[in-house]
């Protein structure tokens, strides 16, 4: 079982990888939304509920996935929207 700073560690490096494709370009404000990739940051608790890497990796496609779908750049900020996706899936 992972620990939360190795899912912590996990999650900042997957958002750092070099976009592959369109959808990985949102890695890149999920990142800077995140901005603080630390135990003490409130937002990562959602981790707590993640146990392996895999499930971090297909949250954060899930979120960009989402992002592309959903995301109304007109009627929206992206930093609400991750927040939005981050508090309640």
């Amino acid at each position: 079982m992972l620990t939360l700073n190795e899912k912590i560690q996990h999650l900042e490096n997957y958002l750092s990888q070099p976009n592959e494709n369109y959808a990985d370009s949102f890695k890149e404000d999920i990142n800077m939304f995140i901005d603080d990739f630390s135990d003490q940051n409130e937002l990562l608790t959602f981790l707590n509920n993640i146990d392996s890497i895999e499930e971090i990796e297909n949250w954060v496609d899930n979120l960009c996935s989402r992002i592309i779908l959903k995301f109304d750049s007109e009627g929206e900020e992206i930093n609400d929207f991750i927040y939005d996706y981050i508090q309640f899936g």
